[in-house]
Parts: structure tokens; C-alpha cells; sequence
């Protein structure tokens, strides 16, 4: 029987090439490439990232949100592998992913509006190239390699023409490694060597359970048993996990098959609004972690490089500010749906049970206008 007290820290490879302390490192195999200026780019957009996510928690806290899934702690992950899309690659999400959904300009309130209630998610994602949120855990895995399959199907991988190959990435917590959906999906993605990144953003806690209750192994080491590559990499590191990132969609692109990345980074806040982590984790644990705080990383870096002076992360917050202002105003002002057209999404061809239906709704709608004109009255 496999002991897991055998697999030591040593033994687990993380990728990083800047530290906690904001030094930058070398690694034997993976680099990253782009100077100060990217770097800047990449703080500015885990700033903006975490205010939209801080402004819709206390949105959310107000009453104006129904839930909301922070993603404080994760912002290097998403950013990081979110500016390494190529200009085709097309996204799976889960439910938290607002950074990758900025990096590719989904506009924050469609977010809320679809945690607020109004639309069913109503961005659009031919465009952005970033698919409706998945609530059901693990789903999105299958989608995306299904989507995958039918890229390779339809000549768009291995070819190398520029601007021609693209990727797919699927994002997935800790928690839905446990679900069989993903381990189905990971079967097919090998059979059919689709061009399909699995992104862990391994955060420890599947809602209250640790990964230690999980996994006997570290996350990515499972890729080996499905016959692919993968990879573990220091999720609170923006420039590794872009490194890592670039290579395993390149990989995808060029027909060489799926990999599966491993970011090992933190939730610093619930699991969503609905939950209380003081519950089940030690404030110490969290305190550990802060220290690693993604963004304070990054901020130190650009500090003693002298790639930027105060001023530059002042314009940073004040932008971010102005942002979260407009947000705020941008999901108070939003309409309430229409009911009615619920009924023409239902089949293409509408049927005389569905016609009864409406016809009992719209009556019962009216009842209530014809309630509020005799109030008046």
C-alpha cells in the first residue's frame, strides 16, 4: 500500500522565479521572457482585480449580489495564465476566475449581473473568447475537452501557420479533482491528445476540507496515470505561472497533447459569501499565507528593480478606486429582467403546452399591475 508520509517536500517540484520576498531566480527549464513594462501591466491587473473582487463582496455584503465567489489570494494565478492566452485559445471557466475574465475584457458588471440575478450570464463569449461560468463542479472540464476534440477536428491544431493553431484551457479547483467528471475528462483529453490545458488553481480548502483529506499525492502528480505531463507551480508567482502557462498551451497548440498545471496558491477569503472559514481553518494558516501575498510579491519586486517610484502605485489605486466606483453604480443601475422572453428559449418551435404556460404567466404578471392601479386609485 502507497505511503504518503514518503513523499517529502523535497520531493515535490515547484516552479518559481520570484520569491515571497520579491527576488527574482532562475529556473532550470522555464523562463520568463518579458521585461519591466509586462511586469507593471501584470501588477496593474491583479490590482484591479482584486478591487473588483473586494467591491463585489461588499455588494454582495449590502444585499445587491445573491453570492459572490472571492478570488483574493488567487490574482497571480489568474493573471498569470490568463496573459498567456494565445489570440485564439478559448477558455473554461469555473465560478471564480474575474481575473481571467478581465485579462480578456469581459466587462465586470456582466459578472455581477449574473451573480445579482438579472441575466444568465449575458457576455459575449465568441468574442471574449471566455465561456459562461460553471456552477457545477467539474463540468467544465468535460466541455472543454469536448470543444478541444472539435478543434483538432477541424484542422486548427499542429498546423503551424501563424495565427492558425489555438489551445483550450480549462480551470478547475483542488475540490473537483475528487469529481469523476474530471476524471473522465482527463481520459479523453489523453485518448484524443486534444489540445487542452487543465489549470488547478489548488487554493487547500475545497469549501472546508483540506487538500490533505483529497489527495494522497501531490495534484499533479495524477497526470501521470492519464499518460500527460504535469507540472506544480508557485501559484502566488505571476511571472512562473505565466512561464508555465505559455509552454503547456504551446504544447496544446502545436498537437502535442494536454498538460495539467498545478497552481499552488491560497484562498485568503471564504470559499463564497455563503460560507464562514473560521469554522474550519486556523487564523495561523492564513497569516502564513498573507505573507505570500501575490500582489505584495510583486509590488517588492518593482520596488528595489527601480522599475517604478510611488507615484506609479498611486496612479494604480486610484484607478483601481475609480473602477470600483463605476462598478458600484454600473449593478445599482441594473434593469430588472423581463420574464416573458424566458418562454422563447424553451424549444425552437414553440408547443401549445408552452403557449398555455405564457398565457398563465403574462395573466399572472398582470394581476399585479392591475393590484397596483387599484391601490392608487
Amino acid at each position: 500500500m502507497y505511503d504518503v508520509t514518503e513523499v517529502s517536500d523535497a520531493e515535490v517540484e515547484l516552479v518559481q522565479l520570484l520569491t515571497p520576498e520579491g527576488d527574482r531566480i532562475s529556473h532550470p527549464r522555464y523562463s520568463f521572457t518579458g521585461d519591466d513594462e509586462m511586469i507593471k501591466g501584470y501588477y496593474r491587473d491583479m490590482v484591479m482585480t482584486r478591487k473588483i473582487d473586494t467591491e463585489a463582496t461588499a455588494l454582495q455584503r449590502q444585499g445587491e449580489l445573491s453570492l459572490w465567489a472571492s478570488c483574493l489570494g488567487q490574482e497571480a494565478a489568474q493573471v498569470g495564465s490568463g496573459r498567456a492566452l494565445g489570440a485564439k485559445d478559448f477558455v473554461f471557466p469555473t465560478y471564480r476566475e474575474h481575473g481571467v475574465a478581465y485579462c480578456l475584457g469581459v466587462p465586470p458588471v456582466r459578472l455581477l449581473a449574473m451573480f445579482r440575478g438579472v441575466d444568465l450570464g449575458a457576455w459575449d463569449t465568441v468574442e471574449s473568447r471566455f465561456h459562461l461560468y460553471t456552477i457545477v463542479i467539474g463540468a467544465q472540464t468535460l466541455h472543454a475537452v469536448g470543444y478541444a476534440m472539435g478543434v483538432e477536428r477541424d484542422g486548427l491544431v499542429g498546423t503551424g501557420e501563424p495565427g492558425r493553431d489555438l489551445a483550450v484551457i480549462s480551470y478547475l479547483g483542488d475540490g473537483a479533482t475528487s469529481q469523476g467528471d474530471v476524471s473522465e475528462a482527463m481520459v479523453f483529453a489523453s485518448s484524443y491528445n486534444a489540445p487542452v490545458v487543465f489549470f488547478c488553481q489548488n487554493n487547500q480548502w475545497a469549501i472546508s476540507e483540506p487538500i490533505e483529506r483529497q489527495s494522497r499525492i501531490p495534484l499533479y502528480r495524477r497526470a501521470s496515470g492519464f499518460g500527460f505531463p504535469g507540472v506544480r507551480v508557485d501559484g502566488n508567482d505571476v511571472l512562473a505561472v505565466h512561464a508555465v502557462t505559455t509552454e503547456a498551451l504551446e504544447r496544446a497548440r502545436s498537437g502535442n497533447g494536454p498538460t495539467f498545471i498545478e497552481a499552488y496558491t491560497y484562498r485568503m477569503g471564504a470559499h463564497t459569501t455563503a460560507d464562514d472559514p473560521t469554522k474550519y481553518r486556523l487564523s495561523d494558516e492564513v497569516e502564513h499565507w498573507r505573507l505570500k501575498d501575490p500582489i505584495e510579491r510583486l509590488r517588492a519586486y518593482l520596488t528595489r528593480s527601480g522599475a517604478v517610484d510611488h507615484d506609479f502605485f498611486d496612479a494604480v489605486d486610484a484607478e483601481a478606486q475609480q473602477v470600483a466606483t463605476e462598478l458600484r453604480e454600473a449593478c445599482l443601475s441594473l434593469p430588472d429582467p423581463e420574464l416573458g422572453p424566458l418562454f422563447d428559449n424553451v424549444y425552437a418551435d414553440t408547443t401549445p403546452y408552452l403557449d398555455e404556460q405564457r398565457a398563465g404567466f403574462e395573466e399572472y404578471q398582470a394581476s399585479f399591475a392591475d393590484a397596483a392601479e387599484g391601490g392608487q386609485a
